[in-house]
């Protein structure tokens, strides 16, 4: 960003007001504010700090000459409204409210005043923010911090004093701490904003009990995580499952699987416990990054060996194994008994020397990605002296180096030299092994998040009007379930593949629609009324002929009217068994979540499908590397190749399927569960043989953000590709371009323009003389968040004629424009990028004159830019377009372009 960051008078402020009664008598204070006055005499903060009391005469007419960037208060509930009023009237651009128990209603007029004021306001229910690189601590949470590049952002007040009592003894130290609370105004995206953009945090650790704002929460977590790892630990996790459910995916899946589904899609790391944070906490501290999942592990007792080689296959670690060329240079250098299979086993007369050979081994060979030192105390054998060879390797290390120093008494010291050399040390091998695991899955979810999709199909468009229809007509009938024929139709509106189904409303209809459809057939109960048909007998398969069609009509009705006597019954469908023998039985379903939205689960299908419980998930809009990876996540997948005699099935026609499914629940908001139960695949393709959906008003799908420019995807947490911004546009001197939202797949034609740039064309752009684009740069272009940014590109075909004559045509992206949002939420960051044997051809006009009508149906106020002073021909057209060009003067050498939309 070209400014500071809006919330730097919050974090990083040169000057701070303190409302919190008279300093003089600070020790008859009450609780809060008594405490707030004792944490910033400690702390020595670097800026200004004045202390106003406004029940002291002569107050106002110091208020005339008083400004500050941060007002912190620490007042009693009925004073807070006047206190903030008494901050904007001294210009403070941010305020912090220090207080505990403020309701909702009182939290609310809060708000209002900060925003009739001007004021960014984190709380009020805030216990404070520290920050120890400015001396700053402006809390109620304990001494300051000591000085590190972690970041803490915790919901609750008492946990954070406990997570920072715990960092003094361990020595962690933090880039800020940030607590929340309920009702707070600024809350986890806002603070994620500012750390993911500040140069002072390595990496963010957050303690969360609610979001308010998911779809917010979602873009701010994924921006941070692209940028740094972020571990997080939620409290409330709920059961799977509630009584309410109409669907079996919607009892079997729960909220907190959805969390971790949220999770996974932004790349963020999740933990289950205080421990696994806090040893999650001690690895981001050493600022080491693992870049895979083989965990080298040395150990002077092959018990504790076993042990963390046990966990590490639990967890879904792998061993690293050295080298033949590591185990031949590593052998004379160990103790005769050594072994060096799985596990570098020194035995137990292994001293320093030896692990420290072994440590170089190690750390050196590209089978390993960390290295895990594991030491029981031995007769004789000084672990203070092993640890201090750690300590050496240490400074060299170019991976993560981990210890557990097991014991108590005998290796305190060692314990503590290994803390000062900032190496994560852990009383247990298990405890070492999990803290290298949930920060290996990190790297792990950057790969899934930073991959380049395939190019989509090309789908038939849907009839979207005519599910619509479907779904208006259910409603007006004030029902919610539809019934097996409507639930078929929606499916067919989509083109997934269903089985051809006939209602029939008596016995010899039955017979006669079986016998037209050809046999054997299968005969369902249809009924509003039941959710699952097997349960009462509703489900007969295999009918071979009209009799038994007959039979199976008029006992199914009476079954059900005996084991469900209130339900009612539309009838029996009536349709031809799924021509597959040998086909895997498959669920696709939809839940809702709050507050996440919708959610598509897949896993096995049939009759036992409660008792598998099979169930991967993912957020919705689905591409096709994203649906590949849901099907690989469930238990199911292991039956989809050859299996038991049975051919490999069409793994395409499912992940078609699945796109299907994503494209029904990003264009119908109404839906709110939904079972495709069972779907047949095989070699031949995928059926739907039943389906039952489940609908509301769509107003119920309230916005999951801002609702601004969101139309009709208010439901979703993750914008899909938003279509309605391709247009055609004629190209001067002949032919046409498209110009369209980018995409993951353009990844390698981005890169092909960049490579194809003049020096000087890249140096514009880039203001760096880069070839191409590096792997993490050219992910973060093309997979992007459209609910935070967007870019267009033009997309010309080009006319290619081979030796023998043919003629083809071949994609060619020959311009990119973009914008990213400020923080701010009301202006936003432009680039600007064409190739050059198209420049001059009104491709860069049409390409910002385009992605500014985004901005503007976004409801951004301004775009702004920064251009070299030497780029004469971009600057002439910022002018053209009716930019204001103004000098910049944080750097001569750029001018700013600044637009109001």
């Amino acid at each position: 960003m070209m400014d500071k960051h809006y919330l730097t008078p919050l974090f990083a402020p040169s000057s701070i007001i303190v409302l919190a009664g008279s300093r003089d008598g600070a020790d008859e204070l009450p609780g809060q504010a008594r405490v707030l006055h004792e944490a910033l005499r400690a702390s020595d903060y670097t800026g200004t700090l004045t202390f106003l009391d406004v029940g002291t005469s002569g107050t106002l007419a110091d208020l005339a000459q008083t400004r500050a960037d941060l007002a912190v208060l620490a007042l009693p509930p009925q004073e807070l409204a006047a206190g903030l009023e008494l901050a904007g009237r001294v210009n403070c651009r941010c305020a912090l409210v220090i207080s505990s128990g403020v309701d909702a209603e009182l939290a609310g007029q809060l708000r209002k005043v900060a925003r009739r004021e001007g004021m960014w306001l984190l709380g009020p229910n805030s216990l404070g923010i520290q920050r120890p690189m400015l001396r700053l601590n402006a809390s109620a949470a304990g001494p300051l911090a000591r000085d590190g590049s972690l970041a803490l952002i915790c919901q609750s007040g008492a946990l954070t004093a406990s997570i920072l009592d715990w960092a003094h003894n361990n020595g962690v130290g933090f880039s800020s701490v940030i607590s929340l609370g309920p009702h707070t105004d600024l809350g986890l995206a806002e603070a994620l904003d500012f750390l993911a953009n500040d140069p002072r945090t390595q990496s963010i650790v957050i303690y969360m009990e609610g979001i308010q704002n998911a779809r917010r929460f979602i873009s701010a977590l994924r921006s941070a995580a692209h940028a740094k790892p972020v571990v997080i630990l939620k409290a409330g996790r709920k059961p799977a499952g509630t009584e309410a459910a109409q669907t079996h995916s919607a009892a079997i899946v729960g909220s907190d699987d959805v969390f971790d589904a949220a999770l996974r899609r932004a790349g963020a790391v999740r933990v289950r416990s205080f421990v696994e944070l806090f040893s999650a906490a001690k690895c981001l501290a050493s600022r080491y990054r693992p870049v895979g999942r083989r965990l080298g592990v040395i150990t002077n007792g092959g018990g504790p060996g076993v042990l963390a080689a046990d966990w590490a296959c639990e967890i879904g670690l792998e061993l690293g194994r050295l080298s033949a060329e590591s185990t031949e240079a590593l052998a004379p250098k160990l103790p005769p008994l050594a072994s060096l299979t799985d596990l570098i086993d020194l035995s137990e007369e292994a001293g320093p020397e030896h692990y420290r050979a072994a440590l170089d081994a190690a750390l050196r060979d590209r089978g390993v990605d960390g290295v895990l030192a594991i030491f029981s105390p031995k007769e004789g054998i000084d672990g203070t002296a092993i640890a201090n060879a750690l300590a050496e390797a240490r400074r060299l290390a170019p991976k993560p180096l981990l210890a557990s120093w097991m014991g108590d008494l005998s290796v305190l010291a060692a314990r503590q030299l290994l803390r000062d050399a900032q190496i994560p040390q852990f009383r247990t091998p298990e405890a070492a092994v999990g803290a290298f695991g949930n920060i290996a899955s990190f790297y792990q979810n950057q790969q899934l998040l930073q991959q380049t999709p395939p190019p989509l199909s090309t789908l038939v468009k849907p009839d979207i009007e005519g599910a619509r229809l479907v779904i208006e007509s259910v409603l007006a009938e004030r029902r919610h379930v539809l019934t097996e024929m409507e639930s078929k139709t929606l499916l067919a509106a989509f083109h997934v593949p269903v089985t051809r189904t006939v209602l029939a409303r008596s016995s010899h209809e039955a017979m006669m629609i079986a016998t037209q459809l050809g046999f054997p057939v299968a005969l369902k109960i249809d009924s509003p009324d039941v959710a699952h048909k097997s349960d009462v007998g509703g489900v007969v398969l295999n009918v071979h002929n009209g009799a038994a069609a007959r039979d199976a009509f008029n006992d199914m009705v009476q079954r059900v009217a005996r084991l469900q006597p209130g339900a009612r019954v539309n009838g029996v469908t009536v349709q031809n068994m799924a021509r597959a023998r040998r086909g895997r039985e498959i669920n696709i379903g939809m839940v809702s979540d709050d507050p996440f939205g919708p959610v598509i689960t897949f896993g096995a299908g049939g009759t036992m499908i409660e008792l598998i419980r099979d169930r991967a998930m993912e957020l919705p809009p689905l591409n096709q590397f994203l649906a590949r990876r849901l099907i690989d996540r469930s238990r199911v997948a292991e039956t989809l190749g050859e299996w038991r005699g049975a051919a490999a099935v069409d793994r395409e026609a499912l992940e078609q399927t699945l796109l299907r499914v994503s494209e029904m629940v990003c264009a119908l908001p109404q839906l709110r569960e939904m079972d495709i139960n069972p779907l047949i695949v095989d070699e031949l393709g995928a059926v739907a043989v039943d389906a039952r959906i489940v609908v509301g008003d769509s107003a119920q799908a309230s916005a999951r953000g801002d609702g601004i420019g969101h139309g009709q995807y208010g439901h979703l947490s993750i914008l899909p590709y938003p279509a309605r911004y391709e247009q055609v546009w004629p190209l001067r001197g002949g032919g046409e371009y498209l110009v369209r939202p980018i995409r993951p797949d353009d990844a390698q034609m981005v890169q092909r323009l960049v490579r194809e740039l003049s020096p000087e064309s890249r140096y514009f752009r880039f203001v760096s003389q880069l070839a191409e684009l590096p792997p993490s740069m050219l992910a973060r272009f093309t997979l992007i968040d459209y609910d935070r940014e967007m870019a267009l590109v033009a997309e010309h075909r080009e006319r290619v004629v081979d030796e023998e004559g043919e003629v083809s045509y071949k994609q060619r992206l020959v311009g990119v424009s973009r914008y990213v949002t400020n923080p701010d939420q009301t202006s936003c960051e432009f680039a600007l990028l064409v190739a050059d044997d198209f420049a001059g051809k009104g491709l860069g006009s049409r390409l910002m004159l385009s992605i500014m009508d985004v901005a503007r149906d976004r409801g951004l106020a301004e775009i702004q830019g920064l251009v070299l002073a030497t780029n004469p021909n971009m600057l002439k057209l910022m002018r053209r377009l009716g930019f204001e060009v103004r000098a910049y003067p944080d750097d001569p050498e750029f001018r700013l372009v600044v637009h109001q939309l």
